[in-house]
């Protein structure tokens, strides 16, 4: 589910304590996103602000991110507004998904100078906006709003700050008992009167900034009018009525009537008992009032994973509970977003890399059959043979010649096939010479299947790289494949890249306390095996599937850490799904990459094999960092 306006009260009640606090640096590792490192109150830490179309969030996190060696021109903006600024507040509007971030600063001449960071967290309107405090001037938004797109506002550097639409909606952290059951009986007599006088639409009359003026005398107040009836939709009542209430909310008040004595079947039964609707209601909005948040993840009634700030009694399967809203955000999102962005990078990858790996299967087949026929060259020489042997017996015209086989123990009788346009010494030639044309191709053949099976096995190593693939995992094989003649240099020309010697490596810390280096793709396979590790590291890889080089930078470890390391190599391969995979495991001195070889691609012996079965929550227990 996405944020809600009470997810968004939890996340702002939790970082009342860095009020105070000072922001050191800014990065933007992606598109929608900026991770702020807050420093003194609070303890510090830091904080995600993103404005993703599908994840929008703003938590506190502990992910590592690789950040761009340019930041973007609107982290660079931020830097230069927000970096060293104090935060002097962070307040949400009512109880809608907007989070307002006040900064004071001191500009290029050392003057005090405020700035307001508005944090919009509503799919895909998200948007993280600058401002001035003082005259609500946007200074830039991480996403620009032309009028092109949008009629109601435009957010762009120099023009004044809007806020969304309002709705016609109340708090519902404000409501006494009896305005909600007065709501109730005016909405149900609303959605009644509308159903039975359904009315026209007018015709404008007025056109023009008169007309502007007009619809906004008109706008709707918040009196929670409007919606569906309770007792036909009492669901869409309460998220219609209410700001701040998901569908998931609304279903728990539901749930927690039905507990209370309210019909299962018909909700009509609200009617008759709208005070215990209330009940549900109060029960559910009283933690929120009080600021007793007690963030859950579980599934729903579908089966779908929800994350809520409060516990919900309609969460079924394994309810995971959590010290702060933060923690549950990081473990419910997880690398959701990053995942989904880089499908939308390796869309292109795959598909080329699909297509070469069945050109090559295609491939293999035909050298197949160009190998049986191949086989059969001794057969060719034999009819030669026996032709010359027998030119005697032989005439020009003849179809087939019925020869002795000199060649059978029992010199049985066998019939040579004959070009009738050619005389018996042509037709002993023309099996000659495909006999060494086929003995030729045997050599010519044999390699070609070799280097075919080896392109396959490159394809597919390569597919399974970008199915555990980061945003930088995704250049660098690109980069590969640009670099090995697969795909053109789509740079710039003139436009020299600063070589990377040195790539990004996730390095996890096994339970004894040992680093363990996992490698994502072939850069960094090559550059963990054969110049990061030494000759005594243990080394560690999936045996015959496609996976990770993985490496022990240690010689001294117990039973934990190399199990800990199979379990990183069996999860990172094409065998993450499977159970009992092999994993054979040798030290680095072992390893070799052959002259020529793929990247990526080493022989090894004095290996030993273990049996593992890939566990995703124990892999994510161990503390991981990016290291380059």
């Amino acid at each position: 589910m996405a944020l809600d306006g009470i997810v968004t009260q939890a996340i702002v009640h939790e970082l009342q304590p860095f009020i105070g606090a000072r922001i050191g640096k800014i990065y933007q590792p992606s598109t929608h996103d900026l991770i702020f490192t807050l420093r003194g109150a609070g303890g510090g830490g830091k904080l995600l602000l993103s404005a993703n179309p599908t994840y929008p969030r703003l938590h506190l996190t502990e992910r590592s991110s690789i950040n761009p060696a340019e930041a973007p021109m609107f982290c660079m903006l931020m830097r230069k507004h927000c970096e060293g600024g104090t935060i002097e507040s962070i307040t949400q509007v009512g109880l809608e998904r907007i989070i307002h971030i006040t900064i004071r600063t001191r500009d290029e001449l050392g003057d005090v100078s405020a700035k307001k960071i508005i944090i919009e967290l509503m799919g895909r309107h998200s948007n993280i906006i600058l401002t001035e405090l003082a005259t609500g001037t946007i200074i830039d938004g991480i996403h620009h709003v032309t009028p092109s797109i949008s009629s109601y506002r435009v957010v762009m550097p120099g023009t004044a700050y809007t806020q969304p639409p309002q709705q016609h909606k109340l708090n519902p952290l404000q409501i006494s008992q009896p305005d909600f059951l007065n709501l109730m009986t005016s909405a149900e007599e609303a959605a009644r009167y509308a159903a039975e006088h359904p009315q026209e639409p007018e015709e404008d009359m007025i056109e023009g900034e008169i007309a502007g003026l007009l619809a906004s005398l008109e706008a709707p107040q918040a009196d929670g009018s409007g919606g569906p009836a309770p007792s036909a939709d009492p669901s869409g009542w309460l998220v219609h009525a209410f700001s701040g209430l998901s569908p998931l909310i609304a279903g728990e008040i539901l749930y927690r009537y039905k507990e209370i004595g309210g019909e299962a079947e018909d909700y009509s039964s609200v009617l008759d008992k709208p005070e215990q609707l209330w009940e549900a209601f109060h029960s559910v909005m009283e933690p929120v009032t009080k600021q007793e948040f007690a963030p859950v993840t579980g599934w729903n009634a579908k089966g779908k994973p929800v994350f809520s700030a409060i516990p919900l009694r309609l969460m079924s399967g394994n309810v995971k509970h959590y010290s702060s809203i933060s923690l549950c955000l990081e473990d419910y999102y997880g690398d959701k977003a990053e995942k989904d962005t880089v499908k939308q990078r390796v869309s292109d990858l795959i598909r080329f890399l699909s297509n070469e790996r069945s050109k090559n299967i295609k491939k293999l087949a035909n050298l197949q059959k160009d190998l049986n026929e191949a086989e059969d060259a001794d057969q060719f020489r034999i009819w030669g043979e026996l032709l010359f042997a027998s030119l005697h017996t032989v005439n020009k015209g003849d179809k087939e010649a019925k020869l002795v086989n000199y060649y059978d123990e029992n010199q049985a009788e066998i019939t040579v096939p004959l070009d009738p346009l050619l005389s018996p010494t042509d037709n002993a030639q023309r099996y000659f010479k495909k006999y060494n044309k086929y003995k030729n191709s045997l050599r010519v053949i044999g390699e070609q299947v070799k280097k075919t099976h080896e392109e396959i096995a490159y394809m597919e190593l390569l597919l399974q790289q970008l199915a555990h693939a980061s945003l930088n995992d995704i250049e660098e094989i690109r980069e590969e494949l640009v670099s090995q003649g697969y795909l053109r240099d789509r740079s710039k020309k003139g436009k020299k890249k600063k070589k990377v010697t040195r790539p990004t490596l996730q390095v996890f810390t096994s339970s004894e306390g040992v680093d363990i280096y996992v490698g994502k793709n072939n850069l960094q396979n090559e550059y963990v095996t054969n110049r990061l590790a030494a000759p005594n590291d243990t080394w560690l890889h999936t045996k015959d599937i496609p996976g990770s080089h993985v490496v022990i930078r240690s010689e001294e470890f117990g039973d934990a850490t190399l199990e800990e390391a199979a379990q990183l190599a069996a999860y990172y391969s094409q065998a993450k799904q499977s159970s009992s995979v092999p994993v054979d495991c040798t030290l680095i001195r072992y390893v070799r990459k052959p002259s020529g070889a793929k990247p990526g691609f080493v022989i090894y012996d004095h290996q030993q094999t273990l049996f593992v079965t890939p566990d995703e929550e124990r892999i994510k227990q161990l503390p991981n960092v990016l290291r380059s």
